[in-house]
């Protein structure tokens, strides 16, 4: 059993638990299945997350390189890519290949070397957003399916109309596209793939094409290589006569003082409040999309792929977000009328996130749909895990987040929605034997959980259920300000959803801000915080700095001379220093 006592949990030594299918609702009970069937397209920032999107679900993946596809940060290498194609056909898998920068004219070089190693592999799709290279990849590379980007903005049945005469196969929707547009735009383009958002986290302009990123940090939005600027903290200061300059803080004194507005010069009078305490405020700070609410909305319609994004994020992250929508879509098809997302919400709950929210979905933006208090992901549950190799008598797992005496390992396989539950109270470490009440993930331990502690369950099943590449996860115990801002996000989805409460809103957004207040009394920083100077040299597509300035030449030459794909290396000193 469970059972809850001061918001702990509190486990029995080890059982299984399932996720059952939905409960019926009081829909009419009639409902025609589409002859299109939606596929889940999950993101690949690397081979060993592309393998885990696999084995959790994915109809198909998409991935690149850091170089052309917009995420700077990926950890795919060419040879990746053959090996991650061949691995995601060998699972019936689809693979969706990323080349949707902007270019510039140093990119357009490469492209004749990444098209033609593109052609050997064969992925099932090139997303492309730039019209100069989408015409040179249908010049050079006719018999590749060609999908556009949701980089090109597409919002309007004209548009995939547009791409739709150009040869495209597939339109990525702009995340700005709602539900009504959606359908209309359907019903307008049936001989075209449509691809949706569903979940994942959200940009504050059009589908990416923002300069806030190069201004900031020097670092293109558009090529990859966003700082996510728009999610930064900021706060108002004011200079003196004198010259100096002061932080404005306010106070409980003098708060009734001050009210802040914007004023655009051709509408004088016209004054736009901005709202900010002694906190600070993230100006530009959106919750999570996710649409699993209203998932089904998506499914009847026959919208061909529903995309996931997240490159960047974590193979937990992977697994888990493909293992929710999985069941949700296949449960639909074999009940659309019982079918409630409530099981699948709860999935999506054990997943780090900034709040969830529908975005545009109805059309208008929400009050809910964003994050005024602070920033990061949270979530009472955390990556424990991961199973490196099944032996014959016990799991090998990586550990990822410290572990300590009496804590519960759920398990959970990417075929079976029956997980398993383990209190466990000691760690083998696999490759000395030696035995500890604790162990952290800092140097990438591997621990062996012996299948003797599973005294209750079938070896072989062991074997079978829970392969390589296994996710585990554990409840975490949060601060006080985490628990509050988790209620808040809860209590902003009820609303968006058309239930919650108001003043229940603010109350729980009143408790979060001095729960704030309290974790920055304590909190120190161990060395200055001034931020990132200059250019880690590694050669990121979107740095201006690399490309622009002159002590980067030689860096620039050497790469120049890579493999496609190839970044530099960063040792702690930067390349320009060589």
């Amino acid at each position: 059993m469970r059972f809850y006592r001061h918001g702990l949990r509190i486990y029995d030594m080890r059982r299984t638990k399932e996720i059952s299918r939905s409960t019926p609702d009081k829909r009419p009970k009639v409902m025609n299945i589409p002859s299109r069937r939606s596929e889940l397209l999950m993101p690949a920032g690397s081979l060993e997350k592309l393998k885990i999107a696999v084995l959790y679900g994915a109809d198909a993946v998409y991935m690149g390189t850091p170089d052309l596809s917009l995420r700077v940060k990926s950890q795919m290498s060419l040879e990746d890519v053959i090996e991650g194609i061949e691995f995601a056909h060998a699972h019936h898998v689809r693979v969706y290949l990323t080349l949707n920068l902007f270019s510039h004219n140093k990119d357009i070089d490469k492209l004749p070397e990444y098209v033609e190693a593109v052609r050997k592999v064969m992925p099932d799709g090139l997303i492309v957003a730039d019209p100069g290279v989408f015409m040179f990849v249908r010049e050079h590379a006719p018999e590749l399916e060609l999908h556009v980007s949701t980089q090109a903005n597409v919002c309007s049945w004209q548009s995939v109309k547009f791409w739709q005469s150009l040869g495209a196969k597939l339109c990525v929707l702009g995340r700005e596209v709602s539900y009504a547009e959606l359908t209309e735009i359907r019903e307008k383009c049936q001989d075209i793939k449509l691809e949706a958002f569903v979940h994942g986290s959200m940009c504050m302009t059009y589908s990416g094409r923002c300069l806030l990123s190069n201004f900031m940090a020097e670092r293109g939005a558009n090529q990859g290589a966003c700082a996510n600027s728009c999610r930064w903290k900021y706060k108002v200061h004011m200079k003196l006569k004198d010259g100096t300059v002061k932080e404005l803080n306010l106070t409980e004194e003098n708060m009734e003082l001050f009210d802040f507005f914007l004023e655009e010069e051709m509408r004088p009078g016209e004054l736009m409040e901005i709202h900010e305490d002694e906190r600070g405020s993230y100006i530009l700070n959106s919750r999570d999309l996710c649409i699993m609410p209203k998932l089904e909305d998506y499914l009847k319609i026959g919208v061909d792929s529903l995309k996931v994004e997240g490159r960047g994020k974590s193979p937990y992250y992977a697994g888990l977000v493909a293992r929710a929508y999985r069941m949700a879509i296949d449960d639909w098809y074999k009940d659309p009328i019982g079918w409630s997302p409530e099981p699948y919400m709860k999935e999506l709950a054990t997943i780090p996130n900034r709040g969830y929210t529908l975005a545009f979905h109805e059309g208008r933006l929400t009050n809910y749909a964003h994050g005024y208090d602070s920033s990061g992901n949270v979530s009472d549950w955390e990556f424990a895990g991961m199973i490196e190799a099944v032996e014959d008598d016990a799991f090998v797992v990586a550990v990822k987040n410290r572990l300590i005496a009496g804590d519960v390992l759920e398990f959970v396989p990417p075929k079976s929605r029956k997980t398993l539950l383990l209190r466990i109270y000691e760690f083998i470490d696999a490759a000395t034997g030696k035995v500890a009440e604790a162990v952290n993930a800092g140097q990438k331990p591997m621990i062996r959980i012996p299948f003797a502690l599973f005294d209750q369950e079938d070896l072989s099943y062991l074997r079978t259920a829970f392969p390589p590449l296994t996710l585990i996860r554990k409840e975490k115990a949060l601060t006080e300000d985490e628990w509050q801002r988790m209620k808040l996000d809860m209590e902003g989805q009820k609303i968006e959803l058309g239930g919650g409460n108001e003043d229940r809103y603010d109350a729980k957004r009143n408790a979060l801000q001095t729960a704030l207040d309290e974790r920055q009394k304590e909190r120190s920083f161990k060395t200055p915080r001034v931020g990132t100077q200059g250019c880690c040299g590694r050669g990121c597509n979107g740095c201006l700095i690399f490309w622009h300035d002159d002590s980067y030449a030689k860096a620039r030459d050497i790469l120049a001379k890579r493999k496609q794909g190839e970044m530099l290396e960063y040792d702690g000193r930067t390349v320009a220093a060589e």
